[in-house]
């Protein structure tokens, strides 16, 4: 820890920096998915078509996956406070030029500012938390800050859709615009210079690779379910992506001073927490976007309808995340990795055996089965796995770990509904006007899949004897 800066803070500054990260975090992680439920009216405001439309939620995926690999270069590079409000206010521009914007390019331009800031906020949060916080105090501290990534994502869909009926699209951004100003006003005399600044110089090599790698990848994932994998827009982009890719892993490998050091992918432990993390997200990121197409798509209720549906699985997230956090300081991650792992299994097994016939509460009950196993993973799996490197590689690990999880969280997004689309088209004849559930059941079936991965990485994959690492 650098003890010269967070030494010298007192427990107010430090919870006065702790809720301007955790309440900037909800504002910014609201507006990554809220747009996915005012879709339909951003495609009939800017008279575009719904696979131009896309790009306000894919877009924003592509900028967060291209940005966040250097976030670990800005963080241990620039001053902790003109760093944290820069972000702030780059998200600021980008959420006037959405409102503002009269063309849709306008729009997007707006989005990718949006996510560029978010990037930057998210993995400085992360580094700050685990800094200014003793080893056991870490997991509570960043099971709280899981509230912003990993509930408000969740709850947005239901506050957008909510708020949409209620004032309009333009209304989401209205709301995080005012807390975000609010933010940075508490940023300018609230925030301190915490974090231990090194000597990197910045590698525009490694950094064009890193935009190339990351973002070809992010993109071609993002096109698979509208074009398929053998095609020029997702074909080409992911094979770009993964050479690439493999340039920039030789080349950080060799460099004395990498632009992101991939070099603690070597460390078991951290590595099993980034691959979980991968896992999870998958996972987490298809359900997110499956239940609302089950509740209006399958079912043919209302948005109102589905953001009832997926709110108590919401509500859940948000009540587990800091004792989950809790739970991880006391007993380590095994146990809980376990129990999260099964729940998992339960949840999306539910799902794959509903029929039309099946009330919607049955849905919503398993919603929240998965939700409280997502609550009860994310954090301390990233607390886990950055506590196991050292201190001066945590800014790299914790946008590597990101960097991975958002793009096998763009994976289950566009697997899962292509799973679903597939099937459902394949048995159009055998199944008639229950093809879509049929499609359904099967995507969930795939999910459950990947939670057994998770189960087993659990059970395999970490010493039952492991706490908190101390370095």
């Amino acid at each position: 820890m650098n003890h010269s800066n967070t030494s010298r803070l007192t427990d107010r500054k430090r919870t006065l920096i702790f809720l301007n990260l955790v309440v900037s975090g909800i504002a910014t992680s609201i507006l990554s998915t809220a747009m996915t439920t005012a879709l339909p009216n951003v495609v009939e405001y800017f008279n575009v078509s719904t696979s131009i439309g896309q790009w306000v939620t894919s877009g924003y995926s592509l900028a967060m996956g291209m940005v966040l690999p250097l976030t670990a270069f800005l963080i241990t590079r620039f001053p902790t406070k003109r760093l944290y409000m820069s972000g702030i206010g780059c998200f600021i521009i980008g959420i006037l030029l959405s409102i503002l914007g009269r063309s849709f390019a306008l729009m997007m331009a707006g989005r990718i500012l949006q996510a560029c800031g978010n990037g930057v906020l998210m993995s400085a949060a992360q580094v700050i938390i685990l800094t200014m916080y003793p080893i056991e105090k870490k997991g509570a501290m960043m099971g709280t800050y899981g509230l912003a990534t990993t509930a408000a994502p969740i709850v947005a869909p239901t506050l957008a859709g909510l708020m949409i009926d209620a004032f309009g699209w333009k209304s989401i951004f209205y709301l995080v615009l005012i807390i975000m100003i609010f933010s940075f006003a508490i940023s300018s005399f609230a925030f301190e210079d915490v974090l231990e600044l090194q000597d990197k110089k910045f590698d525009m090599l490694s950094f064009a690779e890193s935009i190339l790698a990351f973002g070809g990848i992010t993109l071609g994932i993002g096109n698979i379910s509208s074009y398929g994998l053998i095609s020029v827009q997702a074909g080409l982009p992911l094979l770009i992506g993964i050479v690439v890719c493999t340039f920039f892993i030789g080349r950080q490998c060799g460099l004395d001073t990498p632009f992101l050091d991939v070099r603690i992918l070597g460390n078991k432990n951290y590595a099993v927490s980034v691959i979980a993390s991968m896992v999870l997200y998958l996972v987490m990121m298809g359900s997110s976007v499956m239940m609302p197409l089950y509740v209006q798509s399958v079912m043919g209720y209302s948005a109102v309808v589905s953001g009832l549906v997926t709110l108590p699985g919401s509500l859940a997230t948000a009540v587990v995340s800091p004792f989950a956090g809790r739970m991880y300081d006391k007993m380590g991650i095994k146990k809980l990795f376990v129990i999260g792992s099964a729940a998992l299994v339960i949840s999306n097994i539910g799902m794959s055996f509903i029929t039309m016939e099946t009330p919607l509460w049955v849905a919503a009950s398993l919603n929240v089965i998965r939700n409280l196993s997502i609550g009860s993973l994310m954090m301390p799996l990233l607390t886990w796995g950055t506590g196991n490197v050292d201190l001066k590689k945590v800014a790299d690990a914790s946008s590597l770990l990101t960097s991975f999880r958002t793009i096998a969280g763009s994976i289950g997004s566009a697997v899962f509904v292509g799973i679903m689309t597939t099937v459902s088209a394949a048995s159009a004849d055998s199944y008639g006007d229950n093809a879509l559930m049929h499609g359904m059941n099967v995507s969930f079936l795939w999910m459950t899949a990947g939670a057994v991965v998770l189960l087993a990485i659990s059970i395999f994959g970490v010493e039952s004897h492991l706490k908190p690492y101390s370095p």
